[in-house]
């Protein structure tokens, strides 16, 4: 007997089935689809995706930058910014004022 997928859920079946493709190439070529899509504003995966004349998503999506963190990272963090390591969100935050001041100094230069 077939359970039905949660409706919540429903959304998801499309990317569920989608294969992720994994390109090894050189990387003079990696860089410049890189900067291709930082230019147009999209994902170096939907750069892709235009380039191969394939259907891209038109809607504008929220830019984010993104990193993992460990418990260790945590851990090393709170000590640079005399935080406990359970306090993500005030790390968070000051992640957040040295990612501005390091772009602020970058955009001076």
């Amino acid at each position: 007997m077939a359970r039905k997928l949660p409706e919540k859920w429903q959304s998801s079946i499309k990317a569920v089935k989608a294969v992720q493709v994994a390109f090894d190439m050189d990387e003079k070529i990696q860089l410049a689809i890189r900067k291709q899509a930082l230019e147009a504003g999209i994902s170096p995966s939907e750069q892709i995706r235009d380039i191969l004349g394939l259907p891209t998503n038109k809607r504008p999506k929220r830019p984010r930058l993104t990193v993992s963190l460990s418990a260790e990272d945590y851990q090393l963090l709170a000590e640079k910014y005399n935080l406990s390591s359970d306090q993500q969100l005030e790390i968070k935050k000051k992640l957040m004022d040295d990612l501005i001041t390091y772009a602020d100094n970058e955009l001076v230069d």
